[in-house]
């Protein structure tokens, strides 16, 4: 298991947010069933970690990026929200 971050910004101007999610495999998952009873799936991305390939992961993470659509930024980052745990996530202005 290990945690990546995402820096995603609006393609049409500066800024940039973050965006954390949590890598691992069916067997870390299963053991946290094990210890925990129950695991939030949430912000995880399950993977084989015996044919774990980076630049597989990096291209399937920018094309789920890529793959989201909005009107504006603010709802765009909450879409992407549902990937990895937005910085903002549930802030109230």
């Amino acid at each position: 298991m290990f945690s990546a971050r995402l820096i995603v910004g609006p393609s049409d101007g500066p800024g940039e947010e973050s965006f954390d999610l949590t890598v691992c495999s069916p067997e870390w998952l299963a053991e946290q069933c094990r210890t925990l009873g129950i695991v939030d799936g949430l912000h995880h991305v399950v993977v084989d970690m015996a044919s774990f390939d980076q630049r597989v992961l990096r291209a399937w993470l920018e094309a789920r990026v890529s793959a989201v659509e909005a009107d504006g930024w603010s709802t765009l980052a909450e879409r992407l929200g549902r990937l990895g745990s937005w910085e903002f996530e549930g802030y109230q202005a």
